[in-house]
């Protein structure tokens, strides 16, 4: 006979689906166990060894003598610069450089038309011909009327005349003979010259035109040149910080240093050769100015950079990685690690940069164990296992 084929209850079947999925899921957190457990070992997360605290790099802080320095914005400005101005009218007639030339003192630059000029200098020598030959006539007339005077021949009066003349003869070859001078000027400032060593701009009028003259600031600027060796570097300095420098005996001939924009050094060197006379009151601060070389030029008036100057006296220092400073709320610290390898932290009052390293004023002692590597792994009151390593500086 044969048996009848029965559906099982809905009871029956859930049970055994639940213990394979209840089964899977156990596989599959186990595995996600060890794969966590594998990657917390093998360092990822600052994971711990098997044999003991997770692994940090201290070293001992670097022992320097060292200046502190103190650090002021300010720009390049040149030694000399000369507005070239036509200091007599006339047609522009020729330009003798390139705009942004490098030129030298006594270069000619301009030339406006001379011929005007060279008339009105024939014409001085012309009046200065008769003025000679009126002192001439009336020496003559003066030692007549003095030897016939002398006969009774002629009056006193007509003497003093003759006198007077003479005397107006001679003043008038006097003022010829300035008319002469001032002639020959105004032909030599047709031809415009560089008054100083240094690069041009842009000639500002073109050849043909009319160029205005005058004395001051009357006549037509024609071009500027500015000097380039050396060159000057002014920078303003706080009050407080101009007392400091004092007592450090910060004077004109005292060594500087400066960098330009973003370079990594300061790499010009230079002495002060001013400070000025007062405080500005308005601005709390006071000019000061550097002299640099620069002979090749590179560094262009209106370049803004940083001078350094000595804020302390050569002093021993301590410094480390500037890496290794961590911050708690207002405080600077540094982890360091004990005998028995217990991270401690301690509370510093770092100073400035000095090769590559950060000066430590305060709160570290020589044979302190730094951590340098692996800060995130050193919490306050954990253990850890120290490796040695070294600071090294860098460039100064």
């Amino acid at each position: 006979m044969t048996t009848p084929f029965r559906i099982p209850p809905l009871s029956a079947v859930k049970k055994p689906l639940l213990l394979l999925a209840v089964a899977v899921a156990v596989a599959v957190a186990v595995a996600v166990a060890g794969a966590g457990a594998a990657w917390w070992l093998s360092g990822g997360g600052g994971g711990v060894p098997p044999g003991g605290a997770p692994p940090v790099t201290v070293a001992v802080p670097v022992k320097r003598e060292v200046v502190d320095w103190m650090e002021f914005p300010g720009q390049f400005t040149a030694v000399a610069q000369v507005e070239l101005r036509a200091r007599v009218g006339g047609w522009l007639t020729k330009i003798l450089f390139t705009d942004g030339q490098l030129v030298n003192a006594g270069d000619p630059l301009f030339e406006i038309d001379p011929r005007p000029y060279e008339i009105a200098l024939m014409q001085a020598r012309a009046k200065m011909t008769q003025a000679g030959s009126s002192r001439e006539f009336a020496a003559r007339q003066l030692s007549r009327a003095g030897e016939l005077r002398q006969k009774d021949f002629v009056s006193q009066s007509t003497l003093d005349q003759r006198e007077q003349e003479s005397k107006g003869a001679g003043a008038g070859v006097t003022a010829a003979e300035a008319a002469i001078r001032q002639a020959q000027l105004d032909l030599e400032f047709t031809r415009i010259a560089a008054p100083i060593t240094g690069r041009i701009g842009a000639h500002r009028v073109d050849i043909g035109n009319l160029v205005t003259g005058g004395s001051g600031n009357a006549g037509q600027v024609l071009a500027t040149i500015v000097s380039e060796d050396p060159i000057h570097f002014q920078f303003d300095v706080a009050e407080a910080d101009f007392a400091r420098l004092q007592e450090l005996g910060a004077a004109p001939g005292s060594a500087v240093a400066v960098r330009i924009g973003d370079e990594a050094g300061y790499g010009h060197t230079g002495k002060l050769d001013f400070i000025d006379n007062q405080i500005d009151r308005g601005s709390g601060t006071i000019r000061l100015r550097a002299v640099l070389d620069n002979p090749d030029g590179k560094v262009t008036p209106g370049t803004f950079g940083h001078i350094r100057l000595a804020g302390s006296a050569p002093h021993n220092a301590l410094l480390i990685p500037d890496e290794a400073l961590t911050t708690d709320q207002a405080r600077r610290l540094v982890m360091t690690v004990t005998e028995d390898g217990s991270v401690v932290p301690k509370p510093v009052v770092p100073g400035p940069m000095f090769e590559g390293l950060r000066v430590i004023r305060d709160g570290l002692s020589e044979d302190d164990h730094v951590v340098i590597n692996g800060l995130m792994r050193a919490r306050p009151g954990t253990k850890v296992t120290p490796e040695m390593g070294v600071i090294t500086a860098g460039p100064t």
